[in-house]
């Protein structure tokens, strides 16, 4: 008799909820969200081995661009030599600086070290995770644009927030 009422009465809850014509907003569900895209910088304006600091995705988020001086990984120009990282370790969020003489970014917290030219590769450390790359476009008016993060920055569950 139990199952008989339980049916019948959950039918009726179900024929009495109405549909709804209306679609779920766009974002509804999505596990990532959309990249702002950014102009960071002037490939003209750039020099070999030096950084230009800038904020991405957000003004939580401190990134380094770098013209290498020769084509590397993921590196956009007219040489395909510049690059962009997040400056945050991936061991522990510390700020990581550029050497230009080591051509490597160091963090002097915990001595780790991550590769520029070989996509962030970390070389030696506590890290364990590369250092995340910001992915770049080119313009054909020489503007470099970020457009997105290939890794998680250190201390979020998503880079977009």
């Amino acid at each position: 008799m139990f199952f008989k009422t339980s049916s019948a009465a959950a039918a009726g809850v179900a024929v009495g909820v109405p549909a709804t014509a209306e679609a779920a907003p766009a974002d509804f569900g999505r596990t990532t969200l959309a990249y702002p895209r950014k102009r960071v910088g002037s490939a003209s304006a750039m020099k070999v081995n030096e950084v230009v600091s800038f904020m991405y995705p957000d003004n939580a988020s401190p990134c380094a661009l770098i013209k290498m001086g020769r084509r590397v990984p993921g590196g956009v120009g007219p040489d395909g030599d510049i690059v962009a990282y997040s400056t945050l370790c991936t061991h522990m969020g510390c700020p990581v600086i550029y050497d230009g003489q080591a051509r490597s970014f160091k963090c002097n917290c915990h001595f780790s070290q991550f590769d520029p030219e070989m996509g962030g590769q970390m070389i030696c450390g506590q890290a364990t995770e590369n250092l995340p790359q910001v992915s770049l476009a080119f313009g054909s008016d020489g503007a470099i644009t970020a457009t997105g993060v290939q890794g998680l920055i250190y201390g979020r569950q998503s880079n977009v927030l």
